[in-house]
C-alpha cells in the first residue's frame, strides 16, 4: 500500500503532520505538499515557471518534500514525474478550517485529491469544521478510521473505479468516536462585500471579503450533518455538466432561428 498525502497549508501545517502520523502503519506514505499555505488556489496548475522539489530539513517533517507552487502541482508533479510508483490512496488535509458547500470549488484541499481522482486514484480529503487546530488529534484520528474503512475497496480487483471523498470533522474531543452522515453539498450565500483600504503609497487594494453564511443546510448535506455533530463525508465527481438542463439548451440552440 502507498499513500500520497499532500495539503493546501502548506507542509509545515499542524494538520499535514497529524494526517501523516494517523496513518502510520498502514502503507509507505509520500509527503509532497506546497511550500506555503495556497488556501482558495483551487486546481490552479504553475503552467508560466518551471517548479522545484524540496527535501524538508526540520525533525518534525522528516521525509516531507514540498513544492514551490500550488496544491495540485504538488500531486501533479508527484504522480507524473516524482513517484517511482503510483499511489494506491491520494489524501489530503487536514485543513484548518471547513470545506463544504461552495467551499469545494475554491479549495486547495479538496484540488490537492481531486488532482488524484483526475488521475485514476481514489481519494480523500480532509478537513477541521472550525480554524485554530483545536482537537487536531481527535481529528486525526477520526481521518484513519475513515482511511481504513475503505482499504478494503482498494484491494478489491473489481472496485477499479476512482472515487473521491470530502470529508469535514467538527472540532470536539471525541471526533473520532461521532457518527458518520453520507452527505452531499449544500450551499452559502454570496460572500460578503471585498474590503477596500489603501496600502503606504495611497494606491486601493482590495481583500476578497468572508464567505457568505449556509444559505441551504437542510437535512441531508454535510452543513446539517456537522452542526448535528457529524462527521461529514460527501462523495464528489468532476462532471458539472448541467444534465436535467442538456433538453432545454439543445432546442432552444438548434430549434428554429438556431444553430445548425
Amino acid at each position: 500500500m502507498r499513500i500520497l498525502i499532500a495539503n493546501d497549508d502548506g507542509y509545515l501545517a499542524p494538520g499535514l503532520a497529524a494526517l501523516v502520523q494517523a496513518c502510520e502503519g498502514l502503507g509507505q506514505i509520500d509527503v509532497i505538499a506546497p511550500e506555503q499555505n495556497a488556501s482558495g488556489t483551487s486546481n490552479s496548475l504553475s503552467l508560466n515557471r518551471p517548479l522545484s522539489v524540496y527535501e524538508a530539513s526540520a525533525p518534525a517533517q522528516k521525509g516531507f518534500r514540498y513544492v514551490n507552487g500550488t496544491p495540485s502541482d504538488s500531486v501533479h508533479i508527484a504522480l507524473t514525474g516524482l513517484l517511482p510508483q503510483r499511489p494506491d490512496l491520494v489524501l489530503s488535509g487536514i485543513n484548518q478550517g471547513a470545506n463544504m458547500g461552495d467551499d469545494t470549488l475554491y479549495s486547495g484541499t479538496v484540488a490537492a485529491a481531486m488532482e488524484g481522482y483526475l488521475f485514476g486514484v481514489p481519494a480523500i480529503a480532509f478537513s477541521q469544521v472550525d480554524r485554530g487546530w483545536t482537537h487536531l488529534d481527535a481529528a486525526a484520528r477520526a481521518a484513519r478510521r475513515v482511511v481504513e474503512s475503505v482499504l478494503p475497496l482498494l484491494a478489491d480487483p473489481a472496485a477499479t473505479r476512482p472515487w473521491l471523498l470530502n470529508v469535514n470533522i467538527p472540532n470536539r474531543a471525541d471526533a473520532d468516536r461521532l457518527p458518520w452522515a453520507t452527505t452531499r453539498l449544500g450551499r452559502r450565500h454570496a460572500s460578503s462585500p471585498a474590503i477596500a483600504q489603501t496600502n503606504p503609497r495611497g494606491e486601493p487594494i482590495y481583500w476578497i471579503g468572508p464567505a457568505g453564511d449556509a444559505r441551504e443546510a437542510g437535512e441531508g448535506t454535510d452543513f446539517h450533518a456537522v452542526t448535528q455533530g457529524q462527521v461529514s463525508i460527501t462523495p464528489l465527481q468532476v462532471d458539472l455538466t448541467d444534465h436535467a438542463q442538456l433538453p432545454r439548451w439543445q432546442a432552444r440552440l438548434h430549434g428554429p432561428g438556431g444553430g445548425a
